[in-house]
Parts: structure tokens; sequence; C-alpha cells
């Protein structure tokens, strides 16, 4: 008898990572195709419908990437801690943490400028995001414990919180019952670009691209690559291994909560308890898919940004919300079942027969 298995190649293929995103994109279009057949659908006229509501616009093009700037940055903030071997799984928690402390200097700064209320808000929402994830730091470096436990649990806590928030202290009066804060002030809000698309595209873009540079071209990235592959390795070369966890997780967490500033500032209108829309958990996705490296972030983020508004668009022609969705997930897997087979092939080997004879 003969089984499959995955055998690591020697060197990936040809193309890298980029080839296996749009293998894996391309393959699932076609096991699309047979989906919406199935379903009673015209593909060619879903998928014209997709691809010009996310990218056939200039309107489109402001959409998608004003959901690429949230998913851009969950992405980044997981990317940065597995640049070192750890897993953020907590980057939900701390774009909640990251909007909640933008949303208290809104409305301690009413009245303020914007030139000085709007960057006040998002190093706020850096410093919410970082004080969450700082804890898990904490305890991973000081006594191990395991920070995936620890940022998943904490993304609880910060739903709680701002519920509390929402339905107590910071509910709005004319909310006629409703669970909403205040609407923002025009001061608080970041100005657009074109269309719909606010300027947290920019500030998006130079802190993956500054995080890029820093992890891939400096001797602090080096270092984390290094603690991340072999502790003993770390510690031979003077490597602080406590001082390193802390210190990437508190980024990882300041990231994940401008993510959290800049989707209240530049697309909600005030602080709702879905104001983290997801886009923590889908980050973890958009690191993965970018292979952990903060340079490949930004293009995975505005592929994915692009399919769930296209996927969202489509039920517009009647296509089911769970059709949506399946077509954004076999996207997804297809993209990543071909980054495994870049690295990986199947091969056919021979069962091992009781005994130990093969």
């Amino acid at each position: 008898m003969k089984r499959l298995v995955l055998v690591r190649r020697e060197q990936p293929l040809r193309g890298g990572q980029p080839l296996s995103f749009l293998i894996g994109l391309v393959v699932a279009l076609l096991a699309g195709i047979l989906l919406l057949v199935a379903s009673g659908h015209n593909p060619i006229e879903i998928y014209e419908r997709l691809f010009n509501s996310s990218v056939g616009s200039s309107n489109a093009w402001a959409k998608t990437l004003n959901r690429a700037v949230p998913l851009g940055l969950a992405g980044l903030a997981v990317a940065v801690a597995g640049s070192m071997g750890l897993w953020n799984i907590g980057a939900e928690g701390q774009i909640l943490a990251g909007a909640m402390m933008a949303a208290w200097i809104a409305q301690i700064g009413e009245g303020w400028a914007s030139p000085l209320l709007i960057p006040l808000m998002l190093i706020a929402s850096i410093l919410g995001g970082a004080l969450l994830a700082s804890g898990p730091g904490i305890a991973r470096a000081q006594i191990g414990v395991n920070e995936i436990i620890t940022t998943l649990m904490l993304n609880e806590v910060a739903l709680r919180l701002l519920q509390w928030l929402i339905h107590g202290p910071w509910k709005d009066p004319e909310s006629r019952g409703f669970p909403l804060a205040p609407l923002l002030a025009d001061e608080a809000r970041l100005p657009k670009l074109f269309g719909r698309a606010h300027w947290g595209v920019i500030i998006a873009f130079l802190v993956i691209a500054f995080f890029g540079f820093i992890v891939s071209r400096t001797t602090w990235g080096y270092e984390l690559k290094v603690a991340g592959s072999s502790g003993a390795t770390a510690r031979y070369a003077g490597i602080s291994l406590n001082k390193k966890i802390i210190t990437v997780m508190v980024l990882s967490g300041g990231i994940a909560g401008l993510a959290g500033g800049i989707e209240l500032s530049g697309t909600s209108d005030r602080i709702v308890e879905g104001v983290s829309g997801g886009y923590g958990f889908a980050g973890i996705i958009v690191a993965a898919l970018a292979l952990m490296r903060p340079s490949g972030v930004a293009a995975v983020a505005l592929i994915f940004g692009a399919v769930q508004v296209g996927g969202l668009s489509i039920q517009t022609l009647g296509v089911s919300s769970s059709v949506s969705t399946i077509l954004q997930a076999l996207i997804l897997f297809g993209a990543i079942g071909a980054g495994v087979f870049n690295r990986y092939s199947l091969k056919s080997v021979k069962r091992e027969k009781k005994g130990g004879s093969t």
C-alpha cells in the first residue's frame, strides 16, 4: 500500500509566493464557476460585477482601499509578531482598544482643530492596542505563558468593555434606545484622498513600508528572525529574548490599535460594537498568505479587500450571502493551497508494514 506525503522542496518553485497566489486565485475562480452554475447564477455576470464593484472605477477603488487599510494593518500586526515566531491572535481586541482610545480623545478634545485632534487620536489608538498586547507579552517573556491563549482571551475583554461603554457612559441620549455612541465631530474625521478613500490609506502604506524595511533590512529585524528560529542561538549572540518578546508584542498591538483608530476616524461615523469588523481575525489570514513577511502584507490586503468588497456587491444580483462567503473562502483556500505547493511537493511512499519492513 502507498500513501501520499508532503515533502519539502530543496528550493521553492520559480516565481515564489506571488505566482502561487495567482495560480490559487485562478483555480478558485474556476471552482467558483461550478458553484455559481450549481446555484443557478450566470458566472460571467457575477464575476463582472465582482470586478467592477471592487476595481472597476475610482469609487470602487476607494471602497477597496478603505477595506484594505484595516486588513493590512491587522495583517502587519500578526506578521511582525510572526517574524519572531510569536502568534498575536488578539488583533481583533487590540483594534477595539485602539478605537476606544481614539473615541475617548475625540470626546475630550471636542472643538479642537483637526491638525491637533486627529494625530492625538491616532497616537492614543496606538497606545490602546499596545497596552492590551503588553500583558500577554510580559506573561510570555517572564513566565512562559502561551501568547495565543492570552491574546485570544483579551479579545473578549475588549469587546465587553466596549459594550459597557456604549450601553452606559458613552451612550448617545438621542440613539432611541440603541447602543450607539455620539457621532464624531467633523474635526475628528480623516480628510479624503478621493471619493470615499481617506488619508488612512497613506498612513497605512507608510507604516507597512516602514516595518517591511526594518524587519528585512536592519539588525533589529535580523535579531527577530534569529530569536524566533533558535532561542539558544539568540542567547549565544547576546540577544535578550525577554526584551525582544515584550517589544515585539507591544509593537504588534500598537499597529493593530492604529487600525482601530483609522477605522473609527476614517470610515465609521461613531464607535459601535462592530467597529473592528472582524479585521483582526482576517489579519491572521492576510499574514499567513504573506508568509509572515511585512513586505507582502500590502499586496495581500489589497487583493483580500477587493474580494470582500466584490463579495458584498454580488449579493445585489440575488447571490445569497452563503454563496458569496463560500466564493471568498474558495479564493483564500486556493491561494493558501498554492502557497503550500510552492514549498512542498506530493510524493507517493510505501506504507510501513507491521514489524518495520516496507
